[in-house]
């Protein structure tokens, strides 16, 4: 995008919440844009508690992190040369086998050299020319049984069903994976997570809950 490409920016997407998710990472920008519809990146919170959580979406100044990010790649190199220089010269040793026949086996020897760390925390949260879009594109990640509950097909109590034996009785906004070959009998549950697999049979509350 023009943006990143004028700025030298480090952009990122940021949804805007429809509720209180806390299985998300949260974004503060400033309310003032920059340019038309960015915005300068004041905080990033990862994946805070429920209260927390309700402030944010009462603000109106946080957004949902989508994991999404617009730059040049010589800006990001230039981030990681500035805030991971240890990952950044084991990468940079071996730059002359990139685009050749030996880069598998250099990837090979380098990816165990790396620190295990997020771009949110190792570079995003500490460069300071970092810039939101705020976006409406139907996005989850989820990473939560709430969001996967919101991508799936529901009956008219609200239940998200997948698998052929299944019977529900008086029960509500409820998602249940099982076997086709399971019959499963639902009565009296409410906002629940019923999953069965060959090994573990999952059963607990959807709203909050992580995968």
């Amino acid at each position: 995008m023009q943006f990143a490409e004028e700025r030298n920016a480090l952009v990122t997407l940021g949804i805007n919440p429809t509720y209180p998710n806390t299985g998300y990472g949260y974004i503060q920008y400033d309310q003032e844009p920059v340019e038309n519809n960015v915005f300068k990146v004041k905080t990033f919170t990862e994946k805070p508690n429920l209260e927390l959580a309700k402030t944010f979406l009462a603000s109106g100044d946080f957004l949902w992190n989508a994991g999404i990010f617009v730059w040049k790649a010589a800006d990001v190199l230039h981030a990681f040369e500035q805030h991971l220089p240890e990952m950044y010269e084991v990468f940079a040793a071996e730059a002359n086998l990139f685009d050749t026949e030996q880069e598998h086996e250099a990837l090979v020897r380098i990816y165990p050299q790396c620190t295990n760390i997020s771009i949110d925390y190792g570079i995003m949260e500490k460069a300071q020319n970092v810039h939101i879009i705020p976006a409406s594109i139907g996005w989850s990640d989820l990473g939560t049984w709430n969001s996967a509950y919101e991508n799936m097909d529901k009956d008219y109590l609200g239940n998200a069903v997948t698998g052929k034996n299944v019977m529900v009785i008086d029960a509500t906004r409820n998602m249940v994976h099982v076997p086709d070959s399971k019959m499963v009998v639902l009565q009296g549950l409410d906002d629940f997570v019923i999953v069965d697999t060959n090994d573990v049979l999952l059963i607990c509350k959807k709203t909050g809950s992580r995968k």
